[in-house]
């Protein structure tokens, strides 16, 4: 199965369609005042279609186990077909698109089956996804927004030649999948005024968003919060805080960043742990999620 382990939980939505065509009227006519002899359509479609949606993983060799939070099952007669509408919900890693789509074909199936003794004509037709929610391409903004981003790595052994950058590049490629381009990419030293200089630079560029890698532990030189809180004047908390929790979940040692976020006029302010490890978690857990706060400012609504 594919790695899933560096995604988010989402809620996840997908709505899925199957048609049962009969041959004739007579055999609408049966389902509706329940004279199938094999008993109720509708109810054991249904059945069929929740039984069908909860053990996908088991049927198809590459789908994850998953929890599904919600299904629901509708059928509808229109003239001699039966339109089946099946909905699953979950909040998880991972779509539930095969989930609907089989629960709707086992559904279709089992109508089949049972119709089959009184019409030999049935078909089954129009297996679909009609609808989908909740996946990557519902975040994913920043094409039609045109961003550019900074990244600023704070590190006296780089700065000095004595060690090579590799946070770095692991987030100017994550800034590059979500179709944000790099304008400026530099190395400084631990050092407040490099920092708070390169800082008023950056927003005088008019730079979207400022990334610091570097400087958020606990030594006498890791300096970084300490000299971008105060220049930040809205402060979004739930960013880091989200990032720390995306961390916690695969390094306990996680809890221990002390980054800061926020907007310092109209420029969002990131600032991450140096290791090549957090900087790759800290930009899965908020690209390109967190390119909603353009959205936002420039009126979009919240939801």
């Amino acid at each position: 199965m594919n790695d899933i382990t560096h995604k988010i939980s989402t809620l996840r939505v997908a709505l899925a369609q199957a048609i049962v065509k009969v041959s004739k009227t007579e055999t609408i006519a049966a389902i509706k005042n329940g004279s199938v002899p094999k008993g109720d359509v509708f109810t054991m479609a249904k059945a069929a279609a929740l039984l069908a949606v909860k053990s996908t993983s088991n049927v198809i060799p590459d789908c994850h186990p998953m929890p599904i939070e919600s299904t629901s099952v509708n059928s509808e007669i229109i003239g001699c077909e039966i339109k089946i509408l099946v909905e699953v919900k979950t909040i998880y890693k991972t779509g539930v698109e095969v989930e609907a789509m089989h629960g709707a074909s086992v559904a279709a199936l089992t109508m089949y089956d049972m119709l089959k003794p009184i019409d030999k004509g049935v078909e089954i037709h129009n297996i679909r996804l009609v609808e989908k929610k909740g996946g990557k391409s519902d975040y994913n903004q920043a094409s039609e927004n045109g961003l550019r981003a900074a990244v600023v790595v704070c590190s006296d052994s780089v700065s000095q030649g004595l060690k090579e950058d590799r946070s770095g590049p692991i987030i100017t490629k994550k800034l590059e999948e979500c179709g944000v381009s790099l304008s400026h990419y530099l190395v400084i030293a631990d050092e407040p005024a490099s920092i708070a200089e390169k800082v008023e630079w950056l927003v005088n560029e008019e730079v979207d968003i400022i990334i610091f890698a570097g400087g958020t532990g606990l030594s006498s030189r890791d300096v970084t919060p300490d000299t971008l809180e105060p220049l930040i004047e809205r402060n979004i908390p739930g960013i880091m805080e989200a990032a720390r929790a995306y961390g916690m979940d695969r390094m306990p040692y996680s809890m221990l960043s002390r980054g800061v976020s926020g907007m310092i006029n109209k420029s969002l302010i990131l600032s991450f742990p140096g290791s090549t490890g957090a900087a790759t978690d800290y930009m899965n857990a908020l690209f390109p999620f967190v390119l909603h706060v353009f959205k936002i400012m420039n009126g979009a609504s919240h939801d």
